[in-house]
């Protein structure tokens, strides 16, 4: 019964957005299926989609829900308040203390009829309290605002020296026995943990921990551009990386050699990997990590941002029975969340499904994944050897690094196996001409693969300052689409940089795609070894969009900008 009223709940929300125009009853219905797939909320999973703003569904959530909306990002909160109610509560359930009035404490929350947290919360404060609605993101962007980890980091360096100095501690060279210690002590755990938490409350997908000359500069790489965190004495490098290669379980004793390691955390709710790499530099040990969110995988095809025609033909490519399907684009392009994506598509309890990967970035449920270890022998080629003895119906290869891999992935694909993997070409006609460079027999290729898809990553025009601008024609003339110029009153959208952006104008980002199917024709051209430009015009005229339109359309619907565009995909295509 409660499920049901849960639905009926969603469903009146999706039809009060209908009713403001905000929504199609054909995009609720689409929120509807990404929300029962994912289990968040419907509100969340819109704005998550990108088919409405979350300052528009607040307030019609709030009403449906009878309480008051409010955008917590704008709210000055008393420091009186934070101090009355512990970090970890306000983190762990996900509220925020905004004022007290008529004796009574009004509080920010996701789920404000969450009756249990507003129990706790009286016993905590001894008042009354009052819940009003905050969408999830801006709330967690407000919490994490208030509790800056650079204020955790710096508290923790006041005692690090603090507590050196007292000791008599000066020298910058230590001992391993003495840096084992060292990264053991609290204010050193407390000042890493810092510099993590810092990373996941700001989306970073990687942290870099880089010695300099006088200082330590460590970097969070967010949207794909890297930006300045903090600056650490120079005398703190060696235990802040210590305490990293203790965490991955990495020998703290070698300094010389690179050395790569995984770590496991959970932070608020959510399951983190870290996968940590060091190498030696001039000034000491450079230390990377690598930052998966394992609660944000994307594991449907709506949420990759394909436009509807390479949608449709993509699901058309990964329901074949058999062939084998690549995905193509340089590292952090997104291509292990889109072949994630195509095996969450077609999992189910009929299919064998097998994995190898390096590393297992996302566990995915029903399906058997296996993890390459060069260390033990474990190679691609070696457990795609394994995998095919395994009775399988789709196989999954991380990556075809080398000719071996490619042959025993496409002799799967010729008997009868549905074989997902990737390469690092710049385009999808890119793949096909790659795999002849790698040694593979065009006849293979030609009869093997069915499709490649190529992707690259682009920044989103943060929703909350987006405006609209008409370009210089110079300007303009740079893009193109199906051939043309774009019209002289083509509008591009920009951010002007705020609050909730950081003042970078940009806010997440979305995936751009060209999905290029093997016709006989291109089979043809791939057995005569014609050119990748050749290949890819043949492409064309069937009906691929090419990124580089693709981007342009969303540039046009105010997703993305034409800088953005610039920065990513045409500087490529103009260098090829």
């Amino acid at each position: 019964m409660a499920v049901g009223r849960t639905q009926q709940k969603m469903r009146r929300l999706g039809e009060a957005l209908v009713e403001a125009g905000l929504l199609t009853p054909e995009q609720v219905d689409r929120g509807l299926e990404a929300q029962r797939r994912l289990g968040a909320p419907l509100g969340e999973t819109l704005v998550s989609l990108g088919l409405v703003k979350a300052n528009d569904v607040g307030p019609i959530l709030a009403r449906s829900l009878g309480v008051t909306y409010v955008n917590p990002r704008g709210v000055e909160v008393d420091d009186s308040l934070i101090d009355r109610v512990p970090e970890s509560f306000i983190r762990e359930r996900r509220i925020l203390p905004l004022r007290i009035e008529e004796g009574q404490l009004f509080v920010a929350s996701a789920d404000p009829l969450d009756l249990g947290m507003i129990d706790d919360l009286k016993l905590i404060v001894r008042l009354p309290v009052v819940a009003v609605l905050s969408m999830e993101r801006d709330l967690q962007a407000a919490i994490n605002t208030l509790f800056d980890a650079r204020r955790h980091a710096e508290e923790a360096i006041r005692e690090i020296d603090a507590e050196r100095s007292a000791a008599g501690e000066t020298k910058d060279e230590l001992t391993t026995e003495e840096l084992s210690l060292l990264a053991a002590d609290a204010p050193v755990v407390r000042l890493v943990n810092s510099i993590v938490h810092g990373a996941f409350s700001q989306g970073a997908s990687d942290i870099h921990i880089e010695p300099q000359k006088d200082e330590t500069r460590v970097r969070y790489r967010v949207d794909g551009l890297l930006y300045d965190h903090m600056k650490l004495p120079k005398q703190h490098h060696a235990a802040v990386v210590s305490r990293i290669k203790i965490m991955a379980r990495l020998n703290i004793a070698e300094r010389r050699l690179p050395q790569d390691g995984r770590v496991a955390l959970s932070y608020q709710s959510k399951e983190y990997d870290l996968r940590v790499s060091t190498m030696p530099s001039m000034f000491g040990e450079k230390a990377v990590l690598r930052v998966l969110d394992k609660s944000s995988v994307r594991l449907s095809f709506e949420q990759l941002g394909l436009l509807p025609d390479q949608e449709e033909t993509l699901r058309w490519l990964v329901t074949r029975p058999y062939g084998m399907v690549l995905v193509t684009g340089p590292t952090g392009s997104g291509k292990s969340t889109t072949l994630y994506a195509a095996l969450a598509t077609i999992n189910d309890p009929s299919r064998n499904v097998i994995t190898i990967e390096d590393p297992v970035e996302y566990q995915l449920p029903g399906i058997t994944q296996t993890e390459a270890n060069q260390r033990v022998g474990m190679t691609f080629a070696r457990g795609l050897r394994a995998m095919v003895r395994q009775d399988p119906d789709v196989i999954m290869v991380g990556e075809i690094r080398d000719l071996e891999t490619a042959e025993i992935a496409i002799q799967a694909a010729l008997t009868g196996h549905l074989v997902f993997s990737t390469l690092h070409t710049n385009d999808a006609p890119g793949a096909v001409v790659r795999l002849d460079h790698m040694g593979v027999e065009p006849f293979l290729i030609s009869s093997a693969v069915i499709g490649v898809l190529g992707q690259r990553l682009l920044r989103v025009v943060c929703p909350s300052c987006r405006e609209w601008y008409t370009p210089s024609p110079s300007f303009l003339s740079q893009f193109r689409v199906n051939g043309g110029q774009l019209p002289p009153d083509t509008r591009f959208a920009r951010g002007r940089g705020c609050r909730d952006c950081n003042n970078l104008g940009y806010r997440g980002r979305t995936a751009v795609f060209e999905v290029m199917r093997i016709s006989d024709a291109v089979r043809e051209m791939v057995l005569k070894r014609q050119p990748a430009t050749a290949i890819a015009e043949q492409a064309r005229r069937e009906g691929m969009r090419t990124m580089r339109e693709s981007a342009v359309e969303k540039a046009l619907q105010g997703i993305t900008s034409a800088e953005e565009i610039l920065r990513v995909i045409y500087v490529e295509e103009q260098e090829q």
